[in-house]
């Protein structure tokens, strides 16, 4: 049995901002550029409680909080305190996994030092980062990666929640699917339509019933629905692509696809803020109405620098779908790839490589 912390800062940008200056205690603080094309990069918790979040257009957390103070990011100084987490972090392990600048897994089954209690070493991490950074992170300890994940969003911020073996299935049971990972905003839906809004509801479906419905991921579904997950903590895993998709309601043409494509640029450009490389390679993807699912991709030679520039290359790669005007699509996606630093040669990669037969590249 594996034991399993998972590590979050909380609000880690904006808590770095508001502690380099006290002018920003207690303020709403908003790391992001102003204007038209900006993207939230973090909000402290006085920002979100007026529902201010991340990846969210400026100008919609400008009309959710007109008191919020916005503060440009400076990515240089939160990957310096990062890196003093990091540190903390591999005190106790060499099993550590950074998902981000900001949350880490760690396998503390065999602890370097101290108490091989997980509980006490998530708590000593915990202290250590307050004395160090004078920053407060949450954690949660679990057997597994999936269950610390859930676990440190439990008891926010500044806190712990630890998850026993013996407990899991009880916490399971009454959660929400969309507490699964994977489980989006139409996956949710999907399965709410077959009367599953529970992990309870979920464990009354067998595995060959879930499969049949979602293929591969009914096989994940049925495991998480049970606490397991066989993943283990992988040290240093490379970012390999960030996406972002969406699902219409209603099959699109190929010209109304602009505004959707913004908005999930967004998204991506706001998730690799908090990633130490860049990634170089821009990716389109399409579903038509019948199913056929075509990629588009450019690599740069440097990175996108803005939201705004990564959301021009990925609606300029439109003009390379062949397919009649009449065409319309039920799914479109962005993502970047191919991360690296800028010094880096070229190296074309895949972004959506679970893609299946038939796929138009």
């Amino acid at each position: 049995m594996r034991k399993i912390i998972h590590v979050d800062m909380d609000a880690f940008y904006a808590a770095v901002e508001q502690r380099d200056d006290p002018a920003l205690r207690g303020k709403p603080v908003v790391v992001a550029w102003r204007g038209p094309r900006s993207v939230v990069c973090a909000a402290s918790y006085e920002a979100r409680s007026h529902g201010v979040r991340s990846a969210m257009p400026a100008l919609r957390a400008e009309r959710l909080c007109p008191e919020a103070i916005f503060v440009p990011p400076d990515f240089a100084r939160y990957r310096a305190v990062s890196q003093q987490v990091r540190a903390i972090l591999l005190a106790h392990t060499d099993l550590v996994e950074p998902l981000s600048l900001d949350e880490a897994y760690l396998d503390v089954s065999e602890p370097k030092c101290g108490p091989a209690s997980a509980t006490a070493i998530a708590r000593a991490i915990r202290e250590r980062i307050r004395e160090a950074t004078e920053l407060t992170a949450s954690a949660g300890v679990a057997p597994n990666k999936f269950l610390a994940k859930i676990a440190s969003d439990w008891r926010k911020p500044d806190g712990l929640f630890v998850i026993r073996p013996e407990h899991v299935l009880d916490f399971l049971v009454p959660l929400p699917v969309g507490r699964i990972p994977g489980v989006g905003r139409v996956m949710e839906a999907r399965l709410a339509a077959l009367g599953v809004r529970t992990v309870g509801d979920l464990r009354t479906w067998s595995q060959e019933a879930l499969e049949h419905r979602f293929g591969r991921y009914g096989q994940r579904l049925y495991g998480l629905a049970r606490g397991i997950d066989d993943q283990p903590v992988v040290p240093d895993r490379p970012t390999q692509s960030v996406s972002a998709e969406d699902t219409f309601d209603q099959d699109q043409p190929l010209d109304a696809l602009g505004e959707t494509i913004d908005r999930l640029a967004a998204k991506v450009w706001a998730q690799t803020r908090k990633l130490e490389h860049a990634g170089h390679t821009v990716v389109l993807k399409l579903k038509t109405a019948g199913f056929r699912i075509l990629t588009r991709s450019q690599t740069l030679g440097m990175p996108p620098q803005s939201a705004a520039e990564l959301a021009a290359i990925a609606r300029s790669l439109r003009q390379r779908v062949e397919l009649p005007l009449t065409t319309r699509y039920r799914l479109v996606g962005v993502g970047l790839a191919n991360f690296r630093s800028a010094a880096t040669p070229d190296a074309q990669s895949d972004l959506f490589d679970a893609a299946g037969p038939g796929d138009d590249r």
